[in-house]
């Protein structure tokens, strides 16, 4: 893959699929008491932290969005998909959701009191990471609270199709948390936490926290 490619097979598959997507994973949050116990953790930091507003960076449809919203977090939806930025809206009317790459975040710096990527950095090749996690770095507030959810494993795959057999184009990369956490680490977060989920099923997940330092690198 050459370039800024994956973004826009991205960007067309999950215009693509973007009503399907939503109508099938929209309410997964009530049957995953587990991801339930993650966000509201988080919701908790960004409280402790000073409140602010709160970045969902790959918001998808924008129910993680609206979950944090009810747990009284001043939450809004960042996606790179015009299409599910137009389903979270319809879905979320009373919520603010955007359009915008997580590689060229358009947010101000210092400008959001904590930030998620929950599964959206699943997309992203490992040579962007750096740039990704620099801009959010960037853009949270000294001492603000990260939440990053990825699938854990090693390796990558194409995806050619999905929610209800659309076509797609992406690939889906597997990290070690690890990984994951040394790349956080070399982009001047400090990692505080580390969770792994569904340790013994087929699709495992991680979500670590970290947190942007008070004084700058």
């Amino acid at each position: 893959m050459n370039g800024d490619d994956w973004l826009a097979d991205t960007r067309t598959s999950y215009d693509t699929v973007a009503v399907s997507y939503a109508d099938q994973i929209g309410g997964a949050l009530a049957g995953e008491p587990y991801l339930r116990a993650v966000l509201a953790l988080f919701a908790e930091l960004v409280r402790d932290a000073g409140g602010g507003p709160v970045a969902d960076v790959g918001c998808g449809p924008g129910h993680v969005t609206a979950h944090l919203h009810g747990l009284g977090v001043d939450a809004f939806g960042i996606d790179l998909s015009p299409g599910m930025v137009d389903v979270a809206r319809r879905g979320h009317p009373g919520l603010r959701f955007e359009v915008g790459s997580m590689t060229d975040l358009p947010l101000a710096h210092a400008s959001v009191g904590g930030l998620l990527a929950f599964w959206s950095l699943v997309h992203v090749p490992d040579d962007a990471i750096p740039t990704v996690l620099g801009h959010f770095r960037r853009v949270l507030r000294p001492g603000g609270p990260l939440l990053l959810g990825f699938h854990v494993g090693d390796g990558s795959r194409l995806k050619t199709q999905g929610y209800g057999g659309h076509p797609m184009r992406v690939y889906v990369h597997r990290r070690q948390p690890d990984r994951m956490a040394a790349w956080l680490r070399d982009a001047g977060f400090t990692v505080e936490a580390k969770m792994v989920l569904d340790l013994d099923g087929s699709a495992p997940g991680a979500a670590l926290f970290a947190r942007r330092g008070r004084v700058s690198a």
